[in-house]
């Protein structure tokens, strides 16, 4: 996991200086203290996926080059096996699988999202992103808050919101939960 993440924060910095853009610019277009975003950069903080997200659309390139360094060149269909999507283990409770990395100019994000229970019931952080996003719950039960609002989940259950509201989500009844979520 943490070679993972050192691994992007250097993707990000590399596109940034090739792109000859100052880190106090950056910073200040991706509305994060240049203090953050340095530590995001080095690698030494846990970076948000929703950062990278404003990252890569900054920058007009796929959200899989970023995350495993490779330009997706799929554009009539992509499959992604079963377990084989890819991986971004940013958080010791989350766990990302990108469903459509190889595919080019996507429309949307489509992951499968694991969260473990947390048996020391630390706060998750809250992450927002510009866009939209949809959840559809495969196992378990979460809580997702969204702008104040708590909302329960059980499986079968989904919701679409405005993915620029502060939300963060949480497994319920000390059991992992696994769900579907779609960037737009």
């Amino acid at each position: 996991m943490i070679e993972e993440m050192k691994q992007i924060a250097r993707r990000i910095r590399e596109i940034r200086e090739i792109s000859d853009i100052p880190a106090e610019r950056m910073a200040a277009n991706l509305d994060v203290s240049l203090d953050q975003f340095l530590h995001y950069e080095s690698g030494e903080a846990d970076i948000p996926v929703s950062f990278i997200f404003k990252v890569a659309q900054w920058f007009n390139i796929e959200l899989s080059v970023l995350m495993g360094g490779d330009n997706p060149k799929l554009h009539i269909y992509g499959i992604v096996r079963n377990g084989k999507g890819l991986n971004l283990e940013r958080r010791k409770h989350y766990k990302y699988e990108n469903l459509a990395y190889n595919f080019i100019h996507k429309k949307a994000e489509p992951f499968l999202v694991t969260v473990d229970p947390d048996p020391a019931k630390e706060p998750a952080d809250f992450n927002s992103h510009p866009g939209q996003e949809f959840n559809y719950v495969l196992e378990g039960s979460m809580q997702i808050i969204i702008d104040n609002h708590e909302i329960t989940l059980n499986e079968g259950d989904s919701i679409y919101f405005n993915s620029g509201f502060k939300h963060k989500m949480k497994a319920l009844d000390n059991k992992r939960v696994r769900f579907l979520a779609v960037i737009l």
